[in-house]
């Protein structure tokens, strides 16, 4: 940019007889291209690192998730009959609760029903 704008300014003058101090910032404008450049280059680099680590934690991410869920589906449906036996197991429980329950309370019933079919209202 400098360059061309010394150029611009001192068209007929050799590059040999410019005077050192606008060689000197040409130089400098030459250096500090090179830095800018490779700044950028740095930063591509840095961006695409970071795309490809990403892109592998939500890969991995992703296979966790999965293995998750099929584990868990197999759980839930892959063993029935363990699950049709374990319910089994809790109906005839409860069933046997209930049986419990109604011998508990099957004297009263009885002598309730027992107490209004004897009962004789006018």
């Amino acid at each position: 940019m400098l360059g061309r704008f010394v150029d611009s300014i001192l068209p007929n003058m050799d590059a040999s007889r410019r005077p050192s101090g606008i060689q000197q910032l040409l130089a400098a404008e030459q250096d500090a291209q090179q830095i800018v450049n490779a700044a950028r280059a740095a930063k591509t680099a840095r961006l695409r690192k970071a795309k490809e680590e990403a892109e592998r934690e939500i890969a991995e991410y992703r296979a966790q998730m999965e293995a998750d869920f099929q584990r868990k589906l197999t759980e839930t449906s892959g063993d029935s009959g363990a699950n049709v036996k374990r319910l089994e197991q809790e109906t005839n429980v409860k069933i046997e609760q209930l049986k419990q329950q109604a011998a508990n309370i099957s004297p009263e019933v009885i002598q309730m029903l027992l107490r209004h079919v004897t009962t004789v209202k006018n």
